[in-house]
């Protein structure tokens, strides 16, 4: 193996864990932000769920360069840990969508409670 391949595979797997903090992260702000809501606060879910998309927004970012060395000809090797990172991602992004419904089914609640 070549110092290129090699230096290569070591930014793949770089930027993979990468995405795992911040996707990580973001789930568990997104969590945090269904148990503010759940008790009231819905102010502070919403600040929360934010943050967890300013979160997703750098493994986002993780996730473009890997696509722009790709699509610059330099192959990627698919490796356990970058599908791992992929669907940990993925998985975040859809319980973010889901956080926000929550959220607003929350407030409305809390509203209709307070009439």
């Amino acid at each position: 193996i070549s110092r290129g391949i090699l230096s290569m595979d070591e930014k793949i797997l770089e930027l993979s864990f990468e995405i795992i903090g911040y996707a990580g992260n973001a789930k568990g702000m997104a969590f945090e932000a269904i148990s503010k809501a759940k008790a009231g606060n819905i102010d502070e879910a919403r600040a929360l769920l934010k943050e967890s998309k300013d979160e997703v927004n750098k493994a986002h970012k993780c996730q473009t360069q890997l696509i722009q060395q790709e699509a610059s000809g330099n192959k990627t090797d698919v490796s356990v840990v970058l599908i791992h990172a992929q669907d940990h991602l993925m998985n975040t992004m859809n319980y973010q969508m889901l956080a926000d419904e929550i959220i607003d089914i929350h407030e409305r609640l809390q509203k209709l409670e307070n009439k």
